[in-house]
């Protein structure tokens, strides 16, 4: 059936049928006078999920998101920090990209700035001027709303109501309470760059609309942001951007819920709000994704601790089950792809999906299963989780090995000449290198199992109970055995 996406312009679950060869998305990216919450990486968490699919879907992808790097809280900042709006704004866009590569967001293809399309921006409103949609006041040049009359076609907001709504509030310039600005002439003090109007800066409105059709043309496919900004923000994008080109503007909006706090908005303004970085020094990244994933992005989701630690146990319930089984190959044919693939093309219900995975644990778990390992493997990959291994320091193992072949040799054991142990001469070679630690579990879980065929329970039992010691959990199934490590 192929995907299908909610579009908010429609309020429906649409087919989406690209423009072109290549699919052309823009993201609203943040305004830089602070360091990025979890909030914020929601938003393009489900960019990079909405790209990761449409890849494997077979599809060309170019994405654009953009920084608000100058602004009225940027300069504001600035006046608090004592120091320059530029700073503060590399500063937050720095912090924002390092939280995007540990979260494994993959990077758009293009990060314009504001400040670095002064002229497209002088263009797009000068056009808008000319076309006599907007309108220059004391060097404020502000967008005529009611020439528009499909103003509110996408937050669904009526004229007459807003008029009477407190966000409308008249100043001495504006010759409408709805009108918004463009351009906003310089105070004293604060950064400014020459235009037709004399010195100043664009409004937040017309600066995506410049970005995102200078790079992506004048109609585009996608559109992607917080819900937040359907109103008032992308709803001025649509009003200029289509006057000033008589064309569509975006052909699909994609609108992701709110991460909340105590059921209210995560948001800068209010210092409601926990840091990216900071939640980042207490979970793992796929922690982290797996409790954004774990709700549908057009639903809201609360924030709280006890919520992370479950996508802990979670993730922790895949972690160990595919490292259950060593080195694992890469596979084509997965199971259930059919119904992966369904739940995904369903408006990315990545809930579905993960769902899949965990039956397929589930099932793993009653009949372990490469095929099974293999596809899990194929899933995570798909869905941005980043391949791993346990937290569990090589050390303790190497400790363990030792220890059992101490009291291999006390029992003059054959298991010593073996093939399977030729690596004991390496042993202090490997302590530092993480990689081989499923490798070494699984050298203790052939020598236990041996020791059980050949009825030496005590030893067996020993490898147990110190594997248990350091966290790791041995499950048997007639001959094959796996093992979990166990959540921190």
């Amino acid at each position: 059936m192929g995907l299908r996406l909610h579009n908010t312009f429609s309020n429906k679950i649409e087919d989406f049928k690209p423009l072109g060869e290549v699919v052309r998305i823009y993201s609203c990216g943040l305004t830089v006078q602070s360091a990025p919450h979890i909030g914020h990486m929601r938003a393009y968490m489900v960019r990079d999920v909405l790209v990761r699919w449409l890849v494997h879907s077979g599809y060309k992808v170019k994405t654009l998101e953009n920084f608000t790097d100058i602004d009225d809280k940027i300069i504001e900042k600035q006046k608090e920090q004592k120091r320059d709006w530029r700073i503060i704004a590399d500063e937050n866009i720095a912090k924002y990209l390092d939280a995007c590569d540990k979260l494994n967001i993959k990077r758009a293809d293009f990060y314009p700035r504001a400040t670095q399309h002064i002229e497209e921006i002088i263009e797009l409103v000068n056009k808008l001027i000319e076309k006599g949609f907007a309108y220059e006041k004391g060097g404020d040049v502000y967008f005529k709303v009611r020439q528009f009359p499909d103003y509110g076609k996408l937050s669904k907001k009526n004229i007459d109501d807003l008029v009477s709504g407190a966000r409308c509030v008249p100043t001495e310039h504006k010759e409408d309470p709805l009108d918004f600005a463009l351009w906003k002439a310089a105070k004293p003090g604060e950064p400014y760059w020459i235009s037709p109007w004399g010195k100043g800066r664009p409004g937040w409105h017309i600066e995506c609309s410049a970005m995102s059709m200078h790079h992506l043309g004048e109609t585009f496919d996608i559109h992607t942001g917080g819900e937040d900004l359907i109103f008032p923000h992308h709803e001025n994008e649509i009003a200029q951007s289509e006057c000033a080109t008589g064309k569509k503007f975006a052909r699909y909006w994609l609108h992701n819920g709110w991460v909340t706090l105590g059921g209210e908005k995560m948001a800068k303004s209010t210092g409601h709000y926990f840091l990216i970085e900071d939640v980042l020094k207490d979970y793992r990244p796929n922690v982290i994704r797996l409790y954004l994933l774990k709700t549908q992005y057009r639903h809201q989701i609360e924030f709280s601790r006890e919520r992370l630690n479950e996508a802990k146990a979670a993730y922790l319930r895949i972690q160990t089950y595919i490292h259950g089984f060593e080195n694992l190959p890469e596979t084509t044919e997965p199971l259930k792809l059919k119904e992966f693939t369904e739940a995904m093309d369903d408006d990315l219900n990545t809930p579905k999906a993960l769902g899949i995975i965990f039956d397929l644990i589930k099932q793993g778990y009653e009949k372990p299963s490469l095929d099974i390992a293999t596809s899990i493997k194929y899933y995570l990959k798909i869905m941005g989780f980043i391949e791993e291994v346990p937290e569990q320091p090589l050390a303790d193992i190497v400790e363990i090995l030792h220890e059992v072949k101490v009291k291999l040799k006390e029992k003059k054991s054959t298991l010593l000449d073996t093939a399977t142990l030729g690596f004991w001469n390496l042993l202090e070679d490997i302590k530092t290198s993480e990689e081989f630690f499923p490798n070494l579990i699984y050298v203790l879980l052939q020598i236990r199992n041996q020791l059980r065929k050949d009825k030496d329970y005590e030893l067996a039992d020993f490898i147990r109970k110190r594997l248990a010691q350091k966290g790791i959990q041995i499950f048997d199934k007639g001959d094959v055995s796996t093992f979990r490590v166990e959540a921190k």
